[in-house]
């Protein structure tokens, strides 16, 4: 659970290199292409570009390199060539990137051309949420102070919290101990040591946070069929409070990093 500071480099490392997708995603003309058309550029990045390994495909029997979740999916969507963006939608892309045997993991939801208000709202509120995550990670901390934060922070909203997925450890296997609750009670929980690495990716409801899924199969939606958005990133518990392994280029933390 605890990583040395020879592991942290190397996941540092793979963060770095899975920002810079992010990064690549984030100047790409979304509206009109398809989610199986941004996977396979993922793909050809993570392979071609970077020297790296996409750690979601073959995951979990996944075969592709990232989840795409449109509009009222919650998570785990699957590309599709007949799945084509356009304006009004919004998309969280979920990219998962091995090197030298460590993972990074983060996502982010895109508005796809001229997007409503109300989603434009909610997409602003979960990329918040998780930063208020991330500020009450630090040595000393308890996790259901960052799920507290959270939580707190999206139903003062107006929004839902998804119970059913929650963040993870993470460093050789994707998942790991321990389990990043998004709701929680200050100052219960596993107290925070320097050295833990896990993700912190909040999905937030716009509506209620019932969820419906077929058993065993992918994706999941909101029940009420209303949006979801979703964002994430790696962080690490550092002396000095937390260090965010995924930040993208240009990137304006939300809270005071290492």
């Amino acid at each position: 659970m605890i990583k040395s500071a020879a592991e942290l480099a190397l996941m540092a490392q793979a963060g770095s290199l899975l920002a810079e997708v992010f990064h690549a995603l984030g100047q790409l003309p979304l509206e009109g292409k398809s989610t199986m058309e941004i996977n396979d550029f993922v793909e050809r990045m993570i392979v071609d570009d970077l020297q790296a390994r996409p750690a979601s495909q073959g995951q979990y029997g996944f075969p592709y390199v990232l989840n795409a979740s449109v509009d009222d999916v919650v998570c785990h969507g699957m590309p599709s060539e007949s799945a084509v963006l356009r304006s009004g939608q919004i998309v969280n892309l979920d990219i998962t990137l091995e090197k030298n045997g460590y993972i990074a993991d983060s996502s982010t939801t895109y508005l796809v051309g001229e997007v409503a208000y109300p989603a434009r709202r909610l997409v602003a509120a979960t990329y918040k949420a998780m930063w208020k995550g991330i500020a009450a990670v630090r040595p000393g901390a308890r996790l259901g102070d960052v799920g507290h934060a959270i939580a707190h922070y999206a139903r003062a909203h107006g929004y839902s919290v998804v119970k059913e997925y929650c963040g993870h450890g993470i460093g050789r296997e994707m998942h790991e101990d321990p389990q990043i609750l998004h709701y929680g009670r200050p100052g219960t929980g596993l107290e925070l040591e320097e050295g833990m690495v896990f993700t912190i990716e909040p999905m937030l409801n716009q509506g209620k946070a019932a969820i419906r899924a077929e058993p065993g199969q992918w994706p999941v939606y909101t029940r009420d069929g209303k949006l979801s958005a979703q964002f994430e990133h790696t962080v690490a518990v550092a002396r000095g409070g937390v260090r965010v392994l995924t930040l993208r280029p240009g990137e304006r933390p939300l809270c005071d990093v290492v």
